[in-house]
């Protein structure tokens, strides 16, 4: 789902590259949505999204993962049921903790020191180790971790913050490969049409 084609191209493509046809993959998806999938021969063992892509990480505007409680409070509190879906969609995570959701504006702002750039960075990061911890759970240990999407493949600070707070995992191999669903499209397409 969501991000499905991303993590089936980024994750075979980072098995190419590394050589290791059988690792176990860790792939993140990381763009104004983010996502992570744990991939074993080839084949999504967990995810972080849901029911929707509201699910998992802090991302761009949507919230990830809250608190059910928070909700049944903010309901209780007065909001209207659309009211809490627009702000759950569209004015949360990044944008909701910063201002913006555009993680180039988050990182230029920390680094000038704002206090709400820096909190915001260090809990999109925080939030990131975990998941990537409990994908490696899921699949007995981790051999690979891949980046992808507009801010894994260009936020080299945010990646080197997540592999070093991760270095307990053992992770043998990290690469960024480029966002290509339209290979993974035609190449299925394609395979579809062999059949």
């Amino acid at each position: 789902g969501f991000h499905g084609l991303s993590h089936s191209y980024a994750s075979r493509r980072a098995t190419e590259l590394a050589g290791m046809p059988d690792a176990r993959v860790v792939s993140c998806h990381l763009g104004a949505g983010a996502s992570l999938a744990a991939v074993r021969d080839g084949r999504s063992v967990d995810t972080t999204m849901g029911f929707t892509p509201l699910a998992g990480l802090v991302m761009a505007s949507r919230s990830g993962d809250v608190d059910p409680g928070l909700l049944v409070w903010l309901l209780k509190a007065g909001l209207s049921v659309e009211e809490l879906e627009d702000g759950l969609e569209h004015h949360s995570g990044l944008t909701g903790l910063t201002g913006t959701g555009d993680m180039r504006e988050v990182r230029a702002a920390a680094e000038s020191g704002h206090h709400d750039a820096v909190l915001a960075l260090e809990i999109y990061t925080h939030r990131l180790r975990q998941a990537i911890s409990a994908m490696a759970a899921s699949l007995g240990g981790v051999d690979l971790l891949v980046f992808t999407g507009g801010v894994g493949e260009n936020d080299a600070t945010l990646r080197n913050d997540v592999v070093n707070g991760l270095a307990f995992l053992g992770i043998k191999q990290v690469h960024v490969v480029r966002a290509r669903e339209d290979l993974e499209i035609a190449g299925r397409t394609r395979a579809a049409l062999r059949q």
